[in-house]
């Protein structure tokens, strides 16, 4: 057996910017090669896109990347193995974990990050249509379970691993006012919901057999998207704002502590189990003066 064949592998889904990506390079600091996923490849191919049949906002370029991520977790000696995949797409959501486990051997631990933020997310209620909320259900819900489908029986085959699945606290509490004016869709939340009740399953099912769940709600994250979008954030003001790496910290935490398993198939707030471990200290900014 090679050093490599020992080295646990995590893999990542939507890691081209974002959560995603600070989680990848927070794995590779824990000593973890890392699958990373996403539909972005090339550094300059990202674009925003439009989340409401209202079209409030324009479609701008962000930064982000498959190789960037990718570049950044070689630079910290690990190996980063880049799939392009569409949660929407069934056949690369189920062909993304084969190819991993074909390449390198393993998965150890899963990441559920990736969401579907397109058609929908920020809909009004008169503006909803079956087909728009299917596709939400589809990419938020049903595919994110499809990939773990993948991945449990490869877990209880090499005696277990653990599964992080990206929630949100919008599953949980209502908006405070209608979306695009500093709320959000009621089709993201519920699909948001749903998936919040897929740990607890896991744990249920497989958590005596070795392969433990948890969730984990971010906060309020200022993505690179909301940043090329609106320089003024209303969910900033509203709701605070936490870095990716906060988050980013806390799911390398999940993956690697003995004391992680306390908290299986619970709702975890990572600005919080952040800041009582002493996970991540943001670094304060600099200003032109300094």
């Amino acid at each position: 057996m090679t050093a490599q064949d020992r080295t646990p592998v995590a893999f990542v889904t939507g890691a081209s910017r974002g959560i995603g990506r600070a989680s990848a390079l927070a794995l590779a600091d824990a000593g973890f090669d890392v699958v990373i996923t996403a539909r972005t490849e090339r550094e300059g191919e990202g674009r925003t896109e439009s989340n409401s049949v209202r079209n409030d906002d324009p479609i701008v370029s962000i930064v982000g990347s498959l190789e960037r991520t990718a570049a950044d977790i070689e630079a910290k000696g690990r190996r980063a193995l880049p799939i392009k995949m569409d949660l929407l797409d069934a056949d690369a959501v189920v062909a993304a974990p084969a190819q991993a486990i074909r390449e390198w051997g393993r998965i150890d631990v899963l990441f559920n990050n990736a969401v579907y933020a397109g058609g929908a997310t920020m809909d009004r209620i008169m503006d909803l249509t079956p087909e728009r909320m299917l596709t939400l259900m589809t990419g938020n819900y049903a595919h994110q379970l499809l990939l773990i489908q993948q991945v449990i029986p490869h877990m209880l085959e090499h005696e277990g691993g653990r599964i992080i699945n990206m929630v949100s606290g919008s599953a949980r509490q209502d908006p405070i006012a209608p979306a695009g004016l500093g709320g959000w869709g009621i089709a993201y939340s519920a699909s948001k919901a749903a998936f919040a009740r897929v740990a607890g399953g896991i744990e249920a099912e497989f958590g005596a057999l070795g392969v433990r769940a948890f969730n984990v709600d971010p906060g309020n994250v200022i993505t690179e998207k909301r940043k090329a979008l609106r320089p003024d954030d209303a969910f900033a003001g509203n709701y605070g704002s936490e870095p990716a790496e906060a988050t980013g910290s806390v799911v390398a935490w999940l993956a690697t502590s003995p004391d992680a398993t306390a908290l299986v198939g619970k709702w975890i707030y990572a600005p919080k189990l952040c800041a009582d471990r002493g996970l991540f200290v943001a670094q304060p900014s600099l200003s032109e003066n300094d």
